[in-house]
């Protein structure tokens, strides 16, 4: 373990505090505009998911803070009881009822909440302590291939049983960029990725739905009413908005036309109200937040600090970028929330937690630029 300490730490980077604080509030806005109609259908209260949204935002602020102030070179010291904890709530959860022809919510009380989300931090905080510590063995097969790649593929493979192929994806990308920043021989990455394509095809086919779901994305109009009538109406919302957009809480599609427009596909919600340039804004957003996370990473004290801000850049950035790209028919259909503004309890409360460990390594990392 590294005993390098960081310098003195001081206040954490205002932007970037500013960034989520923006992001806390906008999201919650856009969440009651895309939910308050289903929700009064479906439980007869409008607020019912902004309610519920409400207390994650709220435990994830706490949290978010007490990451800003603990030390990250603490969050080592709890890596290697993480790792069985996030393996077992990943094996507890395929005894789960299913849910939505799934298996991914273990209930606590009236909420549910989702270990695939809390893998995602744990792997991050692995592979940032593992590559640290082994930095001068990355060049050795078993050292920078098989060990990491067995650790983060147990997960990987639980995950894929509930099943969930979203996610998996999402955490093998940013495992690759994590593994990059730290050092691996590029061979060994490429390795991964052409190992992981045959397996991802099979998933792709072995699940008939999945198989609806690539056709639907290769012609979403052939089967506008059927297999893809999501994405169909998500196109059409997009396209409806224009570049000003109709207006705040005028969007047609949430009138009960899109399927669950607060999780996954609430993006196209936001372009019909606020248009193309509302649209281009969520996704600037997200582009800072790249910019100015790798900036710190970059100027992180040790090692340690870079692969951890690197793999929560990487983290946030990728999943809002794929989740975009699959609202506007870019990429097949994943089971991806917007981060921030998504519902969804377990992803509020991994995001913010995720940026508080950045705020945090902000407050050791070398002077940043004003933007």
């Amino acid at each position: 373990m590294s005993s390098l300490a960081p310098r003195r730490a001081r206040s954490v980077d205002p932007q970037l505090l500013g960034w989520a604080a923006f992001m806390l509030v906008g999201g919650i806005l856009a969440l009651y505009s895309a939910s308050a109609i289903l929700a009064d259908k479906e439980h007869g209260d409008a607020f019912f998911y902004l309610k519920r949204q409400g207390l994650f935002a709220a435990a994830g602020t706490l949290v978010m803070a007490a990451l800003m102030r603990v030390s990250y070179q603490r969050l080592r010291e709890w890596i290697w009881l993480l790792l069985p904890l996030t393996a077992l709530a990943l094996v507890a959860v395929l005894f789960a009822p299913k849910i939505g022809g799934a298996r991914r919510w273990l209930h606590l009380g009236p909420f549910g909440l989702q270990p695939a989300e809390f893998a995602k931090l744990t792997v991050l905080l692995f592979l940032a302590d593992y590559l640290d510590r082994k930095r001068s063995r990355l060049q050795n097969a078993v050292q920078g291939l098989v060990v990491p790649w067995g650790v983060v593929g147990l997960l990987l493979g639980l995950i894929l049983l509930e099943p969930d192929l979203g996610t998996p994806v999402l955490i093998f990308a940013v495992t690759l960029g994590v593994l990059f920043v730290g050092g691996a021989r590029v061979r060994y990455v490429v390795g991964a990725v052409l190992a992981a394509l045959p397996l991802a095809a099979w998933q792709l086919w072995a699940y008939p739905y999945r198989r609806a779901r690539l056709l639907s994305f290769l012609d979403p109009f052939a089967d506008a009413s059927g297999t893809g009538y999501q994405l169909s109406q998500s196109l059409l919302a997009v396209g409806s908005g224009g570049w000003f957009g109709k207006g705040p809480g005028l969007s047609d599609v949430k009138l009960l036309y899109l399927p669950a427009p607060h999780t996954d596909f609430i993006y196209p919600v936001l372009c019909e109200e606020l248009g193309v340039l509302g649209g281009l804004s969520v996704l600037g957003l997200f582009a800072w937040f790249l910019s100015r996370g790798l900036s710190i990473a970059r100027r992180a004290p040790d090692l340690y600090g870079t692969l951890l801000a690197a793999g929560v850049t990487f983290l946030v950035s990728l999943q809002a970028f794929f989740n975009m790209a699959m609202s506007l028919g870019l990429i097949p259909t994943k089971g991806l929330p917007l981060p921030f503004i998504s519902y969804g309890g377990s992803s509020l409360l991994v995001t913010m937690a995720a940026t508080g460990i950045l705020l945090n390594i902000s407050r050791h990392a070398a002077e940043l630029p004003r933007r």
